[in-house]
């Protein structure tokens, strides 16, 4: 078994679209950045790379890249889903958090599960996602940004299965 995390963050800014966990979420405000910028998409995909020792997001998908410009991020998790059962891997779990004040999140959570389950081609249960605020304290607090935090552990693939994905 082999463990990674993963951390991203990026600014809120007006005329871009809120996504996180490849939902499109109603708010004022977007994230910035050079793909889609799903904050929680990234967190996961640097928490699964790590864990497979294979790096990080950006040697995979460098943000100077115009192949990745505005890409879904979850194009960007199934080409990582890739790499990982290429190198003998399966998900065990992820558990993430999303830090934002607002929007309210909650209602929106189910969704991001299935998406990012889908992607992953693993069951919704082994998929977890939660959401807080930071009380008005730091960047996210201030309304400047959203972070996400995600944990992953990987387990090698029996023979079998990697042979045949």
């Amino acid at each position: 078994m082999r463990i990674g995390n993963g951390y991203d963050v990026h600014r809120l800014l007006s005329g871009r679209r809120l996504i996180l966990g490849g939902v499109e979420i109603p708010h004022p405000t977007g994230l910035s950045g050079h793909s889609d910028a799903d904050v929680l998409v990234h967190a996961i995909i640097d928490a699964c790379l790590g864990a497979a020792g294979l790096g990080d997001i950006g040697v995979h998908f460098p943000d100077d890249s115009l192949a990745y410009e505005g890409i879904s991020s979850l194009t960007l998790l199934e080409r990582v889903r890739d790499k990982l059962s290429l190198n003998g891997f399966e998900i065990v779990n992820i558990d993430c958090v999303i830090v934002a004040e607002r929007p309210k999140l909650s209602p929106f959570i189910p969704e991001m599960r299935e998406n990012i389950s889908l992607c992953l081609k693993t069951e919704e249960s082994r998929v977890n996602i939660k959401a807080t605020t930071e009380e008005g304290l730091g960047f996210t607090g201030a309304e400047e940004g959203i972070s996400a935090w995600a944990v992953c552990l990987l387990d090698t693939a029996p023979y079998w299965k990697a042979a045949s994905e």
